[in-house]
């Protein structure tokens, strides 16, 4: 893969100096910091707003496991779904605008552009994830005084799985669509799909459909099923997914 070091640290450099230091890190470390303390008083609200409605009825205290499940639901719910939305234009931004053009008219070949894009955008989706979870951990242990770390972690790292196979996803999608918003479109009909087929015990046993219901187990410490068979259909997803993209940018006209 001719180039590929100078064009990673290239995509290290641009997410340092545009908006994408800000929005994935904002989001993550936004659901980090408000899910213990969701988790937390979410009990006493309802109870103070529903009054006379729930009949004397008492909601049990929030815990710490409460906290790591709000945490997981917001990483499977809105920051997939933004994620999906910032990974839409990962090739084709750079397509449309004709940097791609100047790009690989030097040493770079084209396997190199795709396969960079994906690793970078994955390390530093595992950067930002890493320093969230141990946010919301420290955090959660300061508001209920104790925060198991087993459930938190590995439902984060099964989680991150997921999200680094959306990454592979919206690199072929962003190679096989040039416009931003057809690739996110896609990229949703795909979760929509994935969601909807992960109900389907075959499927959520030993395909990346099963990997978010396994997370949210693990964060509840409730896990029934082991996520090992989801994680390395998963991981052997994604680099079949980029594979299929260099296949592709190959053979394109830029």
């Amino acid at each position: 893969m001719r180039g590929f070091a100078v064009f990673a640290g290239k995509e290290v450099r641009e997410i340092l100096r545009t908006w994408r230091i800000w929005v994935l890190p904002g989001i993550l470390l936004l659901f980090a910091v408000s899910s213990p303390f969701l988790a937390r008083f979410t009990p006493e609200l309802v109870t103070a707003l529903a009054g006379d409605q729930l009949g004397g009825i008492a909601l049990p205290p929030g815990t710490a496991l409460d906290s790591f499940a709000q945490w997981i639901k917001n990483l499977t719910q809105i920051t997939l779904f933004a994620l999906i939305i910032i990974e839409g234009g990962i090739v084709s931004s750079e397509v449309t605008s004709g940097t791609a053009i100047l790009v690989l008219t030097k040493p770079v070949s084209r396997t190199a552009f795709v396969v960079a894009k994906a690793l970078v955008q994955s390390a530093f989706l595992t950067l930002v994830v890493g320093v969230s979870t141990l946010v919301t951990w420290a955090l959660t242990a300061a508001v209920f005084g104790t925060a198991p770390a087993r459930p938190v972690w590995t439902a984060s790292a099964v989680w991150l799985v997921l999200g680094i196979f959306y990454v592979a996803m919206m690199t072929l999608f962003s190679v096989a669509i040039r416009s931003q918003a057809g690739a996110a479109g896609a990229g949703i009909a795909a979760f929509i799909a994935l969601s909807v087929a992960g109900l389907w015990k075959p499927l959520s046993d030993y395909s990346p459909a099963g990997l978010a219901g396994r997370a949210t187990s693990l964060a509840a410490d409730s896990a029934t099923a082991s996520p090992l068979w989801p994680i390395v259909s998963s991981l052997v997803a994604s680099l079949v997914l980029v594979w299929l993209a260099t296949r592709l940018f190959r053979r394109a006209e830029l």
